[in-house]
């Protein structure tokens, strides 16, 4: 980016839009001549993080707490959630393909970088503590597990077969 084109863009994102109502949504839009591709991937890898940080945390620490006791058929260390099955099986289902995604962009937008490699483990070895937690505080009887693992496989799935059709794509091309 040249100086000219620099001053343009800062002149551009402090301006305030004439109409607020019908120009915000434009002001803070992704705009390639002024957006380096640097400040975009740390943008995109503080969203990622944040979105792991509470997905995690509230499958470790599922919504409504866990039972304390064993009365009233109950088992303590399980999740008080889980006794309404169908809210508490699309909760861990959606969690965990939100914790999933929000992990394969950080290891995608971290590739190459120093100490991928740890980042790689660090990443893996979050998935499985998490997958254990879950596994602890949800009543076996109230959810199947295949489709959590499904959820949690889905993107990296997805993501290999999107690579796979692109590389497809540019052979046929050439």
């Amino acid at each position: 980016m040249e100086e000219g084109d620099d001053n343009k863009c800062q002149r551009q994102r402090t301006g305030i839009p004439v109409n607020i109502a019908e120009n915000w949504f434009r002001q803070f839009q992704y705009d390639p001549s002024c957006d380096s591709p640097g400040e975009v991937r740390n943008i995109l890898l503080i969203i990622a993080t944040l979105i792991a940080a509470v997905t995690f945390q509230s499958g470790v620490n599922p919504p409504g707490g866990i039972w304390q006791d064993n009365d009233d058929g109950h088992k303590a260390g399980r999740a008080i959630y889980a006794s309404d099955q169908i809210a508490f099986y699309v909760f861990l289902v959606s969690n965990t393909f939100a914790l999933s995604t929000s992990l394969l962009v950080i290891v995608c937008l971290t590739y190459r970088f120093p100490l991928h490699f740890e980042i790689w483990v660090a990443t893996a070895s979050m998935m499985v503590t998490y997958a254990s937690a879950i596994f602890a505080v949800t009543p076996h009887d109230s959810v199947r597990f295949r489709y959590v693992l499904i959820a949690g496989a889905l993107p990296v799935i997805c993501r290999c077969v999107f690579q796979t059709y692109g590389k497809l794509q540019n052979r046929r091309t050439q």
